[in-house]
């Protein structure tokens, strides 16, 4: 039997797929509201999730499947609050990222 021809596979990408996303190797300011104080943090390979003392989750960075829980697979460099917990009436307790997904614990 012959040798197999072995190819690297590489999927196309998609508009979405081709926004930047700035990598972050040192500490940088956020730019959340100015009355909202961090109580939980947790990073995931490429996003991170932060929860408020008010129990609201805020999300960034790359968002492809949706991780960021936004109700759509965007990216963003800029924090944004997930209205759909807001919407709810759903208090965010803890959040633990993971490499392409998160996990929020919420209180009614």
């Amino acid at each position: 039997p012959g040798a197999a021809d072995l190819k690297p596979c590489q999927e196309p990408l998609a508009a979405e797929d081709t926004a930047f996303i700035s990598i972050q190797a040192f500490p940088a300011l956020l730019d959340l509201p100015q009355d909202v104080e961090v109580s939980a943090v947790s990073c995931g390979s490429r996003h991170t999730a932060v929860i408020t003392r008010g129990g609201e989750l805020y999300t960034w960075g790359w968002g492809k499947y949706g991780q960021l829980g936004h109700e759509d697979d965007a990216s963003s460099d800029q924090p944004r609050r997930v209205e759909h917990l807001v919407a709810e009436g759903l208090r965010a307790e803890e959040v633990v990222c993971g490499p392409w997904t998160t996990y929020v614990c919420v209180l009614e």
